[in-house]
């Protein structure tokens, strides 16, 4: 499907999908008339300094090359048809067989920096981004498990046969990963990969100011040259000063809207609301690789004494429920049958089981959280502090700013800071491994650090089945419930992005991972 099409479906100013169909043209304006100032996008998250892709897992910066970068494809994972994609850089996918996908590639396109886009640059990324020190990896335990060939300049085939797993799972990854050039990426990740991004999307990176990084309209983008001059990204970490910043039009965009700013957003005149189930889940992280959540009985326990109704009726519109590890708009959700759910009876009877019966004798359980990313991340982890408590565990919630709670955030040899940490995880694409093997092989274990041999196996298998049906089979028969049954982490909810827009800028979509197609924005 080409964009011009999808974008006629896309979920804009709080509209529902139905709305959208039944009357698009109110929606997205054909109106040419703006103003000659780049659109100001304030951002809740602030930005690492290094801008190599693959050397982080921040948020804000995956916003940035949004705006920059070139995907082959994008997956706008809408509710009623997740799977599917959007051709970008990628002009066709066709799976050859089991282990060979074939990728065309679009012509004419070229990098900000004036070199060509070609076969070589997507061969220089998936090898690039497979390697196992790469925060942001192609996929976790990929590398060396498939070859990379380019019969021509815009044909790449990818040979999973090494690795005995099916070549479909590109498919998905394909909107995960931002093209690189090959130029860049063979001056090494202290080059220039790293001062500046390079791509190939509708606006050039031109400067980092303090807390603002500032981009231009690129007039040779393969679309055409973006009706906007510019966009400035801005960290504002407090969350009602980008508020009354959009009110009083010094911004454009902002996003994770509180629940009570929805509110009142909702009465201004010349804002829209954009609300969006995301493929972010929220999860409570335990430290697995140490005392006492190296317990499986007790991991089980807190969730057993945690009542998720609650924490909805704390995140208001900004939480949606689920029962599984992973979004409802990833590949192979099912609610399962066997997760966690508010029981005080079962967790005392864990806590006995485990040798702490009312909890005693357990140690003192630091429980760490941000505040100023994520909506109401204090407020509900007040809410799993005091019910914890109540069943007997010696909790501490400790709150910290979003760089100290980063700071503290992976699992580290020994185990990591405090034994319980707030935080969502979110891809652009319907490939669910992409947080499931992230954090739960033993291979990777980024934030919890779980090391269990019968996870690793199905891991495995769902990854090597034969087709994307018997992954799915896999995935929702042997993986997911075992997650439910070990808890390495607890999923919370499914987060829902809210965002406020000026109603003055038209035709911008915004995608579920909180990324933004603005190549065709205009201000009416």
């Amino acid at each position: 499907m080409e964009r011009r099409d999808f974008l006629r479906y896309g979920m804009m100013a709080g509209a529902s999908a139905a709305a959208m169909r039944l009357n698009p043209e109110f929606f997205f304006s054909s109106a040419f008339a703006q103003e000659a100032r780049p659109l100001t996008f304030l951002s809740a998250e602030n930005i690492t300094g290094n801008w190599d892709p693959m050397a982080h897992t921040t948020l804000s910066q995956f916003n940035i090359e949004g705006f920059i970068m070139g995907f082959l494809t994008r997956s706008p994972m809408m509710p009623d048809n997740p799977d599917e994609v959007v051709y970008e850089l990628a002009t066709e996918l066709n799976l050859i067989d089991a282990t060979h996908l074939e990728i065309k590639l679009r012509e004419g396109v070229t990098f900000h920096d004036g070199e060509p886009f070609s076969a070589k640059d997507v061969k220089a990324t998936f090898e690039y981004g497979a390697q196992p020190e790469r925060a942001r990896q192609v996929y976790p335990g990929f590398a060396d498990t498939f070859e990379v060939t380019t019969p021509d300049d815009y044909t790449v085939i990818v040979d999973t046969t090494k690795g005995g797993y099916g070549a479909a799972m590109f498919i998905f990854l394909a909107s995960y990963l931002p093209i690189m050039s090959i130029k860049d990426i063979e001056g090494g990740p202290n080059g220039a990969l790293s001062q500046r991004l390079n791509g190939t999307g509708p606006f050039k990176f031109v400067e980092q100011d303090g807390n603002d990084t500032v981009m231009e309209a690129y007039a040779d983008y393969f679309r055409g040259t973006p009706k906007v001059p510019g966009v400035r990204f801005s960290f504002v970490g407090d969350s009602t000063t980008r508020m009354l910043s959009l009110m009083n039009g010094q911004a454009d965009v902002i996003e994770r809207l509180e629940p009570e700013q929805v509110e009142t957003l909702q009465g201004e005149d010349g804002i829209v609301l954009n609300r969006a189930v995301s493929v972010e889940n929220k999860y409570l992280w335990f430290r697995c690789s140490k005392p006492p959540f190296d317990n499986p009985l007790l991991r089980k326990a807190v969730c057993h004494a945690i009542d998720r109704s609650i924490i909805l009726d704390v995140m208001g519109t900004a939480g949606e429920p689920s029962s599984n590890f992973v979004s409802p708009i990833k590949f192979g959700y099912i609610a399962l049958d066997n997760y966690p759910e508010y029981d005080p009876e079962e967790c005392q009877r864990l806590l006995a089981e485990a040798g702490y019966p009312g909890g005693q004798g357990l140690p003192e359980i630091e429980y760490i959280t941000s505040t100023g990313f994520y909506p109401k991340t204090k407020e509900y982890g007040e809410v799993i502090t005091a019910l914890l408590q109540e069943q007997g565990f010696p909790v501490t919630l400790n709150v910290m700013e979003v760089a100290a709670w980063n700071e503290r955030l992976y699992d580290r040899p020994g185990g990591g800071p405090g034994h319980m940490i707030d935080c969502g995880w979110t891809s652009a694409s319907p490939e669910p491994d992409l947080v499931l093997r992230t954090h739960f092989h033993s291979t990777s274990k980024r934030i919890c650090g779980i090391d269990d041999a019968e996870i690793d196996a199905a891991l495995d298998a769902e990854r090597d089945a034969p087709s994307l049906e018997a992954r799915k089979e896999s995935l929702q028969t042997n993986l997911m419930p075992l997650l439910a049954e070990k808890v390495p982490a607890y999923s919370l909810f499914t987060s829902v992005l809210m965002h406020g827009v000026r109603a003055d800028v038209k035709d911008l979509f915004i995608y579920p991972d909180g990324t933004i197609d603005a190549s065709e924005a205009t201000r009416a």
